[in-house]
């Protein structure tokens, strides 16, 4: 956003929205790049075969399992 602004030629102190800059400029919403970068993601794995660990991981079935009481462990 930075950029942008310094693109535009604003600054922080003209308290104008991300929104409007984005807008101005052109340029997606982040939320919307990330949704495309999962779903890509997302495609890729769909493209595995069945023996791959990524393909593996989408059959697990996790309903009958018990999270344990207290704070979750540090990986």
């Amino acid at each position: 956003m930075r950029m942008f602004r310094w693109m535009c030629g604003h600054t922080r102190l003209d308290k104008i929205r991300n929104e409007y800059i984005r807008d101005k400029i052109g340029v997606a919403p982040i939320a919307e790049k990330m949704r495309e970068a999962r779903l890509r993601w997302f495609g890729h794995g769909q493209k595995r075969p069945l023996e791959a660990h990524v393909r593996r991981c989408e059959i697990l079935v996790t309903s009958h399992v018990k999270r344990g009481r207290g704070r979750p462990i540090k990986t």
